[in-house]
């Protein structure tokens, strides 16, 4: 009877023990977890900001180009890219015409 107690009692701190270090444990594991949420959410954020801070330097420098345009000639322009163009097809078709593509 005696010894039935003290197994109890040594099973009773097992757990007790046992539920300690899982509680610990899941709180380490949740504490990491939202660590690294945060830490790719704040990474996401700079992704963002960086792409968008590039294209509105891009979007700024579109705008310029345009404006210095606008001065300019715009059916010249539009024909000088035209002939480019054409230039470009006519090279275009050579160099498929010599690698056989």
């Amino acid at each position: 009877m005696v010894h039935a107690f003290f197994v109890g009692r040594a099973l009773a701190e097992t757990l007790t023990e046992q539920a300690s270090n899982l509680a610990s444990t899941l709180v380490s594991e949740a504490g990491k977890f939202d660590a690294e949420q945060r830490d790719r959410l704040r990474q996401f954020t700079e992704t963002v900001l960086e792409k968008a801070n590039r294209e509105a330097a891009q979007a700024s420098q579109g705008r310029s180009y345009a404006a210095n345009v606008a001065g300019e000639d715009l059916q010249a322009l539009i024909d000088d890219l035209r002939a480019e163009i054409a230039q470009l097809r006519t090279e275009l078709q050579r160099y498929r015409s010599r690698s056989g593509i």
